[in-house]
């Protein structure tokens, strides 16, 4: 892991090479997906047999093959342990109240010059989400997927994941049974995206398609849209560690190799002001990838990407440094967290004080754990009931509002050289 400290007077050139770090994909992959998108727009239902079998080792061959079924997902949902049960239900409704709060109002009034004015909201037809089934499947990605679409008024919604050897994970299913999803097709990777965006013989294209996905998956995104909606292109996650000396150096290690785990090009990085709290922070980091099950994926992340950041006044350094940064997640493990809340600006999720480890929002919390990565967090925000909704715009005039703002309309049309657009003012006025 790199270290950097905020006395060295290499300290600006080196966090500007942090910050301006890419752990992305190069142009080689994006002509790879752009090739598959365009088999799928070509050839349909054909191309995602062809890739299906090729990637996944899965044949789509009878209609059976191709969908996992309600039932299905319900039997899952039945099978699993109980208290896994009681886990998603919690998680369910945790993430529907959060989201319930952001559903936004209608407007509608009339203004000083008599105009009418507003706006109404409606949530789209249908909504694509992604599950991942490669390195791991994530049950908690589908509803935090899923339910923001339910709660905005999504009808359908149509949910597509990678069978490999025809294998599908249980908790996914459980997942797709609480959040009422009926729609599930054994089809993944950029084929997939190319699939809700374009349509298929069997597949109906979609309006937004949202959810995590691999480098393959988050470039397809990026190539569909215009064509659909999309939530955000991801890349490898990140957690930023604000500690003092006064936290428990393994609660903080954990907290780092909870995002190391992920995928070797995940990034953690600590800010803290105390040098002997990094050294134990550092071994026990050392101790627990000796018996974690992800260690091997861990210890890459944190030796190819970790970044431990000492400065001498965390208060007053900190900020700014995490603002440059703009994180997907920041921890503020600290007393008083939301004095340097007020000063943060950029950041996908903010997590106060030393009892609120990242992963808890990413499981049972409620605000949404699809967040804006690789210094996104400067101008998008983590997926809410409104990535589901559009909203439209409406004026209404009589006669005496229309004379009123009329005539300066009329002139900004004539000065833009625009006539036919005065004269439609202009007719009126006579």
């Amino acid at each position: 892991m790199l270290t950097l400290r905020s006395t060295d007077p290499e300290f600006e050139k080196n966090f500007a090479r942090v910050v301006g770090s890419r752990r992305e994909t190069d142009s080689d992959l994006a002509l790879t997906v752009r090739d598959i998108l365009r088999a799928v727009r070509g050839n349909g239902d054909g191309a995602l047999v062809k890739y299906t079998q090729r990637f996944d080792s899965y044949s789509l061959v009878e209609d059976a093959d191709w969908k996992i079924t309600a039932e299905r997902c319900e039997q899952a949902y039945e099978t699993i342990e109980p208290d896994l049960r009681d886990a998603l239900e919690l998680a369910a409704s945790r993430i529907r109240a959060y989201h319930e709060a952001q559903l936004p109002e209608n407007r509608d009034y009339t203004d000083d010059a008599g105009v009418r004015l507003g706006a109404v909201w409606h949530p789209v037809e249908a909504a694509g989400l992604y599950v991942p089934g490669g390195r791991a499947a994530y049950p908690s990605s589908l509803l935090m997927n899923a339910i923001p679409a339910r709660v905005a008024g999504v009808k359908r919604l149509v949910v597509v994941t990678p069978t490999p050897k025809g294998q599908s994970n249980d908790l996914v299913l459980a997942a797709a049974h609480v959040a009422g999803i009926d729609e599930i097709w054994r089809v993944g990777g950029a084929q997939a995206i190319g699939a809700l965006a374009y349509g298929t013989e069997r597949i109906a294209p979609v309006d937004v398609v949202t959810g995590p996905g691999n480098a393959y998956v988050a470039e397809a995104k990026r190539q569909v849209f215009g064509v659909v909606g999309i939530d955000m292109v991801a890349g490898p996650s990140e957690i930023l560690v604000v500690a003092d000396a006064d936290n428990n150096p393994e609660w903080i290690a954990t907290d780092l190799l909870s995002q190391a785990e992920h995928d070797p090009s995940s990034q953690s990085i600590l800010i803290t002001d105390d040098e002997s709290f990094v050294a134990m922070v550092d071994d026990a980091i050392d101790l627990q990838l000796m018996n974690l099950a992800t260690g091997k994926v861990a210890k890459q992340s944190w030796e190819d990407n970790g970044v431990v950041i000492l400065v001498q006044n965390l208060r007053e350094e900190a900020p700014a440094l995490i603002n440059r940064l703009a994180a997907e997640h920041v921890e503020l493990a600290i007393d008083r967290p939301e004095e340097m809340l007020s000063q943060i600006r950029h950041a996908g999720s903010v997590f106060l004080g030393r009892m609120t480890p990242e992963a808890v929002g990413d499981y049972v919390a409620g605000p949404n754990h699809v967040l804006p990565t690789g210094r996104r967090a400067r101008f998008s925000s983590g997926l809410s009931v409104l990535d589901f909704m559009k909203r439209t715009s409406f004026i209404g005039l009589d006669e005496a509002s229309f004379r009123a703002i009329g005539p300066a309309a009329a002139k900004l049309a004539r000065a833009e050289g625009l006539p036919a657009h005065a004269q439609s003012i202009e007719f009126r006025l006579k």
